[in-house]
Protein backbone atom coordinates (compact mmCIF):
# COMPACT_ATOMS: atom_id res chain seq x y z
CA UNK A 1 0.00 0.00 0.00
CA UNK A 2 1.13 3.49 -0.70
CA UNK A 3 1.32 5.59 2.30
CA UNK A 4 -0.15 9.24 1.73
CA UNK A 5 2.11 11.67 3.29
CA UNK A 6 2.11 15.01 5.38
CA UNK A 7 4.64 17.57 6.23
CA UNK A 8 5.08 15.69 9.36
CA UNK A 9 5.82 12.46 7.61
CA UNK A 10 7.46 14.03 4.95
CA UNK A 11 10.28 15.25 7.10
CA UNK A 12 10.87 12.38 9.02
CA UNK A 13 10.69 9.97 5.68
CA UNK A 14 11.93 12.46 2.82
CA UNK A 15 13.93 15.59 4.29
CA UNK A 16 13.90 17.64 7.34
CA UNK A 17 13.79 20.97 5.77
CA UNK A 18 13.95 22.64 8.75
CA UNK A 19 17.05 21.79 10.35
CA UNK A 20 18.35 21.27 6.59
CA UNK A 21 18.10 24.43 5.14
CA UNK A 22 20.84 25.32 2.77
CA UNK A 23 21.44 21.70 1.20
CA UNK A 24 19.40 18.85 -0.14
CA UNK A 25 19.87 15.75 2.68
CA UNK A 26 17.67 12.90 1.95
CA UNK A 27 16.37 10.76 4.85
CA UNK A 28 14.88 8.06 3.61
CA UNK A 29 16.01 4.10 3.96
CA UNK A 30 15.16 3.44 0.00
CA UNK A 31 14.70 5.53 -3.00
CA UNK A 32 11.73 7.29 -3.63
CA UNK A 33 8.79 8.02 -5.81
CA UNK A 34 6.93 10.94 -5.01
CA UNK A 35 3.80 11.46 -6.54
CA UNK A 36 2.04 14.96 -6.00
CA UNK A 37 -1.43 14.68 -7.00
CA UNK A 38 -4.84 15.23 -6.88
CA UNK A 39 -6.78 12.08 -7.80
CA UNK A 40 -10.23 13.71 -6.07
CA UNK A 41 -10.45 15.98 -9.61
CA UNK A 42 -7.04 14.65 -11.44
CA UNK A 43 -8.39 12.48 -13.89
CA UNK A 44 -4.40 11.33 -15.31
CA UNK A 45 -4.06 11.06 -11.53
CA UNK A 46 -6.47 8.44 -11.26
CA UNK A 47 -5.10 6.45 -14.54
CA UNK A 48 -1.35 6.89 -12.78
CA UNK A 49 -2.24 5.56 -9.25
CA UNK A 50 -3.07 1.63 -9.85
CA UNK A 51 0.25 1.92 -11.93
CA UNK A 52 2.13 2.94 -9.12
CA UNK A 53 0.20 0.59 -7.21
CA UNK A 54 1.65 -2.29 -9.25
CA UNK A 55 4.95 -0.78 -9.08
CA UNK A 56 4.85 -0.90 -5.10
CA UNK A 57 4.59 -4.36 -5.21
CA UNK A 58 7.04 -5.18 -8.35
CA UNK A 59 10.09 -2.95 -6.40
CA UNK A 60 8.83 -3.50 -2.75
CA UNK A 61 12.11 -3.67 -0.53
CA UNK A 62 14.06 -1.69 -3.39
CA UNK A 63 12.38 1.10 -3.58
CA UNK A 64 9.64 2.97 -1.53
CA UNK A 65 6.70 5.23 -3.57
CA UNK A 66 4.87 7.82 -1.73
CA UNK A 67 1.89 10.34 -2.96
CA UNK A 68 1.57 14.12 -1.87
CA UNK A 69 -1.97 15.38 -2.09
CA UNK A 70 -1.83 18.77 -3.36
CA UNK A 71 -5.01 19.87 -2.13
CA UNK A 72 -4.24 18.71 1.15
CA UNK A 73 -0.46 19.72 1.55
CA UNK A 74 -0.79 23.15 -0.29
CA UNK A 75 2.20 24.38 1.31
CA UNK A 76 4.54 21.24 0.91
CA UNK A 77 3.52 21.35 -2.87
CA UNK A 78 4.27 24.53 -3.09
CA UNK A 79 7.71 24.18 -1.83
CA UNK A 80 8.56 22.15 -4.58
CA UNK A 81 6.35 24.25 -7.49
CA UNK A 82 3.96 21.92 -8.31
CA UNK A 83 1.91 23.64 -11.03
CA UNK A 84 0.39 20.59 -12.61
CA UNK A 85 -0.42 17.03 -11.27
CA UNK A 86 0.57 14.46 -11.43
CA UNK A 87 4.34 15.55 -10.67
CA UNK A 88 6.51 12.99 -10.08
CA UNK A 89 9.60 13.37 -8.13
CA UNK A 90 12.71 10.55 -8.39
CA UNK A 91 14.59 10.58 -5.30
CA UNK A 92 17.63 8.47 -4.94
CA UNK A 93 19.82 7.44 -2.44
CA UNK A 94 22.56 9.84 -3.79
CA UNK A 95 22.43 13.16 -5.77
CA UNK A 96 20.01 15.41 -6.76
CA UNK A 97 16.06 14.50 -7.24
CA UNK A 98 14.13 14.97 -11.04
CA UNK A 99 11.08 15.90 -11.54
CA UNK A 100 9.12 14.40 -14.36
CA UNK A 101 5.48 15.65 -15.07
CA UNK A 102 2.38 13.88 -16.62
CA UNK A 103 0.87 9.99 -16.03
CA UNK A 104 3.78 8.37 -17.48
CA UNK A 105 3.18 4.80 -18.40
CA UNK A 106 4.18 2.32 -16.97
CA UNK A 107 7.36 1.16 -19.10
CA UNK A 108 8.53 4.89 -19.24
CA UNK A 109 8.51 4.59 -15.03
CA UNK A 110 10.51 1.72 -15.23
CA UNK A 111 13.10 3.08 -16.84
CA UNK A 112 13.01 5.78 -15.25
CA UNK A 113 13.55 3.73 -11.77
CA UNK A 114 16.46 2.04 -13.42
CA UNK A 115 18.23 4.78 -14.41
CA UNK A 116 17.78 7.45 -11.44
CA UNK A 117 17.08 5.31 -8.70
CA UNK A 118 18.54 1.86 -9.22
CA UNK A 119 21.83 2.00 -10.96
CA UNK A 120 23.25 -1.37 -9.72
Amino acid sequence: MIEHLTMDTFKEKIMDFETNKEDWKFEGELPVILDFSAESWCQPCKILSPILDELAIEYEGKINIFKIDVDEEQELSGMFGIKSVPSILFIPMEGEPQMTQGALPKSKLKEIIHEVLITE
